[in-house]
């Protein structure tokens, strides 16, 4: 077993097939199907199974899995260690964020991060709600995680954590549509007759939209997954939307109205990340986005 066989192997559980693995690894197909073959061979079993005209984990394969991102994520490490010695000067970082949080922090925190260290190229992975945050985490997708929960982030074993801002919601809505008259906080009851766009079930924004629901006559529209379409619909008339406050700068800039809510709800905003796991360039993304010591100890001289 080698490195390069579990780098094919992982690039063909992440991309569905060996043709779009051997395009993402910029090989020829046939040499990922020969050194999967191979590995399948010394392993003496099946890593995938056919179905249709696409490839699904064996349960070998499926076990595999964790172990084999757990090998090639410590290689990566310890090269990147050993590169930094004299300054982090090159590399990768992958973040793993939520949509809402793309917009503020993290895009600050990118400029930031992108002055000290230019070289290191910056990889951003979507992720719709905290869980699927720690899963790129725990599955090596992303070393770093931008997530926003409602209240107190919750601890877990394996992942460090620290804050970075707490954000409240906003009523975004065209500036034909009936408000009640005033620039200030817009309370629950004040609302009425609005048609609502709302992003999917489980989502801090989708749960103060459902307390509107539920506390007038204001009804949802519109849910959408993709939360880059919020801001078009509202501007297309087909509703308002309830969205962080981080989306202000954005909804300001396209002549949307914005209106703070007076509820109680709020995100925790904070980076997460796989204890005792950073590499040079993870760390000094955490150390830039605090202020704090480096993390990892390893990328102070740049």
């Amino acid at each position: 077993m080698d490195v390069r066989q579990l780098r094919y192997f992982l690039a063909v559980v992440d991309h569905g097939s060996v043709h779009r693995a051997a395009e993402h690894l910029f090989v020829a197909q046939p040499s990922v199907t020969q050194t999967i073959r191979r590995f399948e061979a010394e392993l003496g079993t099946s890593l995938f199974l056919r179905q249709g005209r696409g490839l699904v984990l064996s349960p070998s394969g499926a076990a595999l899995v964790a172990p084999a991102r757990e090998v090639v994520r410590s290689l990566d490490v310890a090269r990147e260690t050993v590169a930094a010695v004299d300054g982090l000067r090159g590399g990768w970082l992958r973040i793993a964020a939520m949509p809402s949080q793309v917009v503020s922090p993290l895009t600050g925190l990118i400029a930031a991060y992108a002055r000290a260290y230019p070289l290191v190229q910056v990889a951003v992975v979507a992720a719709a709600r905290p869980d699927d945050v720690r899963d790129a985490l725990r599955r090596g997708v992303a070393e770093v995680g931008v997530v926003a929960v409602p209240g107190a982030h919750a601890a877990h074993a394996d992942l460090d954590h620290v804050p970075i801002e707490t954000q409240s919601f906003v009523l975004v809505a065209r500036a034909d549509t009936s408000l009640p008259p005033g620039d200030g906080p817009l309370a629950v009851e004040e609302l009425s007759g609005l048609r609502l766009v709302a992003g999917q079930p489980g989502t801090g924004m989708r749960r103060v939209a459902d307390a509107i629901v539920a506390a007038t006559d204001c009804r949802i529209a519109v849910e959408i997954e993709h939360r880059e379409g919020l801001l078009p619909l509202v501007l297309g008339g087909v509703g308002v939307a309830v969205v962080a406050d981080s989306w202000r700068p954005l909804a300001d800039a396209v002549g949307l109205r914005v209106r703070r809510l007076a509820v109680e709800n709020t995100l925790d905003v904070g980076l997460v990340w796989q204890r005792h796991r950073l590499s040079p360039a993870a760390a000094a993304f955490v150390s830039v986005s605090t202020g704090a010591d480096d993390p990892g100890g390893t990328a102070r001289n740049r």
